[in-house]
């Protein structure tokens, strides 16, 4: 489920949410077959943080921008700044 529209290689997405926890507090509050949902206990507070999360968010699940509603990963960064619940989708 989730990024299997993506790529079904389970275990590297699994890591890299288990980092998100350690760093983030991000806990797996939904799934399902194309989306990701975490609640975020330690979101970004600063815009160049936030930056560096948003290139991660672009390489686990690139539709976020490619074709999400911001134009540009400095946009999408801007939008995490204190931002508690984290979507991804692969279309």
């Amino acid at each position: 489920m989730g990024s299997v529209n993506y790529d079904n290689d389970t275990a590297t997405f699994a890591a890299v949410v288990r980092d998100w926890e350690d760093r983030f507090g991000a806990r797996v509050v939904g799934l399902g077959c194309s989306t990701l949902h975490l609640s975020v206990a330690t979101p970004p507070t600063r815009t160049e943080e936030a930056l560096a999360i948003a290139a991660e968010h672009f390489t686990f699940c690139p539709d976020n921008i490619w074709q999400g509603a911001h134009p540009d990963l400095s946009s999408y960064a801007e939008d995490l700044v204190d931002l508690n619940c984290w979507e991804c989708w692969w279309d």
